[in-house]
């Protein structure tokens, strides 16, 4: 998502949204990172900036976003059951925090993490 999303008469930028994101995903158990890889991990250290580079958003023409997460996951969890918590998780944090509805969330498992700390 490049440009605002207005919700409830407020103009939300982009960042806002992929950091509640972000930290809604994290926050589910078994998630090791979101959207981390090499170039990404390089970009955030070359410019200084956490990088959301796992997170895409587009908003749909009824308002509700469309969103598509790309995880790493760690060893032993089902990938099934992690995933819809993820969906419930993420659209949770954005309709309480913003009032933002979501209509999708696509994931896709790009790792797997075998460190359980």
């Amino acid at each position: 998502m490049t440009e605002n999303l207005n919700s409830n008469g407020m103009s939300i930028a982009p960042g806002v949204v992929d950091t509640i994101i972000a930290i809604a995903v994290e926050e589910v158990d078994g998630v090791a990172s979101v959207g981390h890889n090499a170039a990404q991990t390089l970009r955030s250290a070359m410019f200084g900036k956490q990088a959301r580079g796992g997170i895409e958003t587009e908003v749909l023409p009824d308002g509700k976003l469309d969103i598509t997460l790309h995880l790493d996951v760690r060893y032993g969890y089902v990938l099934p059951d992690l995933a819809a918590k993820v969906r419930q998780s993420v659209g949770d944090a954005l309709l309480v925090q913003v009032g933002i509805e979501v209509a999708n969330v696509d994931i896709y498992v790009d790792g797997i993490s075998f460190d359980q700390n």
